[in-house]
C-alpha cells in the first residue's frame, strides 16, 4: 500500500473534481486521495463514486450528512488516514488554488529531510498569490501578523491549507480536542503542532484563486478566526511528541 494519501473536502465542487482527481493521479511519485464531501448538493460525490472503476484502490470517499465545517472533514480524514497506517498526509483544496504538483515538494520536504510538518506558503520568499483584490491579500496578511503576534507562531502562512503532515504529528496532537472548524482551524493545527515540540517548514507556492465554483469564505468563518486566536493563546495546553 502507499503511504501518501491526499486528504481533498469537497461541497459543490463538481466543476473541479474531475479535474483536479485526474491531476494528482498524473503524479510521481504516486498519491492515494480521500474525498470528503459534506453531502454536496450538486453530485460531487456521485461524480467520485464513479471515478473510483478508473482509479481503483487509489480513490476513496467519506461521505457526511450536510455542511459541518471544514475542520471536521479534515479529523474525520485524519482518523481515516491514519486507521489505515499513511504515513504522510496532505490537506489540499479541490478548486486548484493549489497546484497539485506541489504535493510533491511538500513530500519531499518531509520524507527526506525530516521535517514534521510541511506549509504550501504564500508568504515566504518566493511564494505569491494572484488574482486576489489588493485589500483581500492584505487583509490574508495582516490576519497571518495578527496570529504570529498573538501565539508567538514562527509560521508566516498561518492559514495556509496546503499542508503535509507525518502521521506521529496527528497521533500526538489530539484530534479530537480540536475545536475550530474554518480557517482557525488550520491555525490551531499550526499551533498544537509546534506546542508538541515538532518541526515545521514552509514551502514556497503560488496561490490561484478559484477559477469554478464559489469561495466558502464567510464573515462567520473570519470572526472565528479573530476570536479563536485568543481563545487559543489561554486554552491549548502543550502535549507532548511521541
Amino acid at each position: 500500500m502507499l503511504d501518501r494519501l491526499v486528504i481533498i473536502p469537497t461541497y459543490n465542487e463538481q466543476e473541479n473534481i474531475r479535474e483536479i482527481l485526474a491531476h494528482v493521479f498524473r503524479l510521481e511519485p504516486a498519491f492515494h486521495v480521500l474525498v470528503v464531501d459534506d453531502g454536496s448538493p450538486d453530485g460531487t460525490a456521485d461524480t467520485v463514486k464513479q471515478l473510483q472503476g478508473a482509479y481503483t484502490d487509489r480513490l476513496h470517499l467519506v461521505q457526511r450528512t450536510g455542511k459541518l465545517g471544514l475542520g471536521t472533514a479534515y479529523i474525520a480524514g485524519f482518523h481515516w488516514a491514519l486507521e489505515r497506517g499513511y504515513r504522510f498526509i496532505f490537506e489540499m483544496d479541490a478548486d486548484f488554488s493549489h497546484n497539485p504538483d506541489d504535493l510533491v515538494r511538500l513530500y519531499k520536504a518531509c520524507a527526506k529531510e525530516g521535517v514534521d510538518m510541511t506549509v504550501g506558503s504564500r508568504y515566504v520568499k518566493g511564494g505569491e498569490v494572484r488574482d486576489w483584490a489588493w485589500n483581500r491579500i492584505m487583509l490574508s496578511y495582516c490576519a497571518s501578523l495578527y496570529v504570529r503576534a498573538i501565539l508567538w507562531l514562527g509560521v508566516r502562512d498561518t492559514t495556509a491549507g496546503f499542508v503535509c503532515y507525518r502521521d506521529h504529528v496527528l497521533r500526538t496532537v489530539e484530534l479530537d480536542k480540536i475545536r475550530f472548524v474554518g480557517y482557525a482551524f488550520q491555525i490551531e493545527m499550526k499551533y498544537r503542532t509546534l506546542l508538541a515540540g515538532y518541526r515545521i517548514e514552509e514551502v514556497p507556492i503560488t496561490f490561484i484563486d478559484r477559477v469554478k465554483g464559489t469561495s466558502k469564505m464567510s464573515a462567520n468563518i473570519f470572526r472565528e478566526a479573530v476570536i479563536g486566536v485568543l481563545r487559543m493563546r489561554f486554552s491549548v495546553k502543550q502535549c507532548k511528541a511521541r
